[in-house]
């Protein structure tokens, strides 16, 4: 399966998806904010990304007003808040095969 989690108000997200041609090459497209990440698909995430921090963005918007800015994260809170914020998911993040690619980033399993 290949899969893209992306934001489609996202100037970032859009780009990546054009130049790839995302919809053309067949990708499943998620948009987090229409339709919520589920605990499976982050964990499925987390498994291939090897921590839940690589998955986590601190320019979302919410990362200095909730002070978050103040405290030591461990694995288990950046997960909830990522499940509880879809902005704090650095995006986009894309599943292809065994590999996943967080923003600019490249990990494989």
């Amino acid at each position: 399966m290949n899969k893209i989690y992306h934001l489609s108000t996202c100037s970032t997200c859009k780009k990546i998806l054009d130049e790839i041609k995302a919809k053309d090459r067949g990708f499943i497209l998620q948009d987090i904010k229409t339709e919520k990440i589920t605990p499976e698909q982050l964990d499925e995430m987390h498994a291939l990304a090897g921590s839940y921090e690589a998955l986590f963005s601190r320019r979302s918007q919410q990362y200095r007003p909730m002070g978050l800015h103040e405290k030591i994260l461990a694995e288990k809170d950046y997960r909830e808040l990522i499940l509880q914020e879809y902005t704090f998911l650095k995006r986009p993040v894309a599943i292809i095969g065994n590999r996943i690619y967080i923003g600019a980033e490249v990990r494989s399993a």
